[in-house]
């Protein structure tokens, strides 16, 4: 009965505090023009403190998405274009000599800022990929002797382009699963498609509005670790995830030469954050089901190894966890 009582208080206190949720949602919409899912997926990784890796042809908005929530929050926002001839200091900083004070002094990158836009990350060698990841991983930087903590919140957005592969170092599974979230942005709706021109053709672009803080996010990230999640909710969770890695045991007995890997404990957890998140945007204090079937594509289409066998049957990720969905219980 307590529980019960403590999960009311909860949801009034969330649907108390979340309210600026709303209010993001409408300066997003006023610049960037459908997308919803883009937006949300944003929102889940700042607001569960996880990265997002973003796949989609060239002119969807992707940088103007981010661009625009870090003037909705006052933060700083940098944009990395991700060449070959990227070096891990033009990311993160090195030490230069001052003749002035005659010692190395450190000259810090572009890396440290809250937004940070890694355009095209599959451009760059695997050199400059980690020391992007160490510092998405660790939220610090070592530069010469010395540690620099990355400011709070941080959030990084890599993009892919699908289509162009020629010159482009794919990124290596283990440095996949450090993003929470791969989002497929597509095409706009032909009636968006026509509002984009038309503001395009006017030269009007309307501001967002700044309305939040660092110190809000923060905030907000602390209501989101206090979302209720159940049991077996987790349950349902570990099952999905476990579904990936043992389809037979779920009655998927056709996956098992397709899949080459499953997801890893990286996942869950994953899983878990997000849907405590999506739980949050829709200002709830509880985790349900559908919370979890929201983001489990964007949470495992990464995580997800395919054969040989699946390419040549043309079998994508999204299948796979469509039916993963269709097989595992829910509670």
């Amino acid at each position: 009965m307590d529980q019960k009582v403590d999960i009311r208080e909860l949801n009034e206190k969330i649907e108390r505090e979340s309210g600026f949720v709303d209010m993001v949602n409408m300066e997003m919409g006023k610049v960037i023009i459908g997308q919803k899912q883009l937006t949300e997926g944003l929102l889940i990784g700042l607001l569960s403190d996880g990265h997002i890796l973003l796949e989609g042809v060239p002119g969807l908005a992707k940088t103007l998405a981010i661009k625009t929530l870090s003037q909705i929050i006052k933060s700083k926002f940098n944009r990395i274009q991700f060449t070959p001839d990227l070096l891990p200091a033009d990311l993160i900083g090195t030490m230069i000599y001052s003749q002035k004070n005659e010692e190395f002094i450190v000259k810090k990158g572009p890396i440290f800022a809250n937004f940070i836009l890694a355009d095209e990350i599959n451009r760059s060698p695997a050199k400059v990929q980690s020391a992007l990841l160490e510092a998405m991983q660790e939220h610090q930087v070592t530069i010469g002797e010395e540690t620099f903590k990355l400011d709070d919140p941080f959030l990084v957005l890599a993009t892919q382009n699908p289509v162009e592969q020629e010159g482009t170092y794919p990124l290596p599974e283990a440095q996949v699963d450090r993003f929470m979230l791969k989002i497929i942005v597509s095409y706009p709706k032909k009636d968006e498609e026509k509002l984009i021109i038309r503001q395009n053709i006017t030269g009007e672009f309307p501001k967002p509005t700044q309305m939040l803080t660092a110190d809000d996010i923060i905030r907000a990230r602390k209501l989101v670790k206090e979302v209720y999640i159940d049991e077996k909710i987790e349950q349902y969770i570990v099952d999905i995830v476990s579904a990936t890695r043992n389809p037979e045991e779920y009655g998927l007995e056709k996956f098992k030469e397709l899949i080459s890997f499953g997801g890893s404990p990286r996942a869950g957890i994953s899983l878990a954050k997000a849907a405590k998140a999506c739980a949050f945007l829709k200002r709830r204090g509880f985790v349900r089901p559908e919370d979890v079937r929201a983001v489990c594509h964007p949470v495992l289409r990464h995580r997800i190894g395919l054969t040989y066998e699946a390419e040549a049957q043309n079998i994508t990720t999204e299948e796979i966890i469509s039916e993963i969905l269709n097989a595992v219980q829910v509670p």
